[in-house]
């Protein structure tokens, strides 16, 4: 994606925490010829100094018959949190508004998985991360358990680049961006760019 030098964000740890933290993402690839996505939660997992990203997706899809080509490099992206920003905000008037968001692309190849124990580790660590360490999974039967794992597949990609963009007003004054701050503040689905707004500005 194309990332101005002023809102690059290079930090690894903190883009992994940003995907660990808010890790429902989209899976792109080539189907056909053509760009194809999947809405996924990904969980993070490392080996060494190797970083995954784990899921799995319907078997009915067809996007993971594509996955197959290693040759060909796959994309996740993770964007957690967006806000419309207004000129009239600012304290040096400016007629142009802006969107303000916080966004990650992992590249990297990826591994399709069949097996089947494989794939109950994969979802119950997922249910866990989710449940707060409860394994849902329990109550199923058998039977149930090994139907639903039939039907799905899961996905590995070994993550090869990352990268991160943070456009949060860092090209405005001070005084702009702690007046966005406070006009984002009544906003109730803008309260993360409002934290990563306020936590760059108190760095400077």
């Amino acid at each position: 994606m194309y990332i101005p030098k002023t809102f690059l964000k290079t930090d690894h740890a903190e883009l992994y925490q940003l995907i660990a933290k808010h890790n429902f993402g989209i899976l792109v690839s080539r189907v056909t010829e053509r760009p194809f996505a999947t809405h996924l939660p990904f969980q993070l997992d490392f080996k060494d100094e190797t970083a995954f990203l784990v899921s799995h997706m319907a078997r009915a899809n067809p996007q993971w018959q594509s996955l197959t080509d290693l040759e060909n490099p796959v994309m996740a992206i993770f964007q957690p949190a967006h806000a419309y920003i207004s000129p009239t905000w600012y304290v040096q008037q400016s007629p142009i508004p802006t969107w303000n968001y916080m966004a990650v692309h992992v590249y990297g190849s990826v591994e399709v998985i069949h097996d089947e124990m494989a794939l109950l580790s994969m979802v119950r660590n997922l249910t866990r991360y989710h449940e707060s360490g409860h394994d849902n999974l329990q109550t199923l039967s058998d039977a149930a358990l090994t139907s639903r794992l039939k039907a799905i597949v899961g996905i590995k990609i070994t993550i090869t680049e990352l990268q991160g963009k943070y456009k949060l007003s860092q090209n405005r004054s001070t005084d702009d961006q702690q007046a966005v701050i406070t006009a984002l503040e009544p906003e109730p689905n803008a309260h993360l760019i409002r934290e990563q707004m306020q936590t760059h500005l108190d760095q400077q």
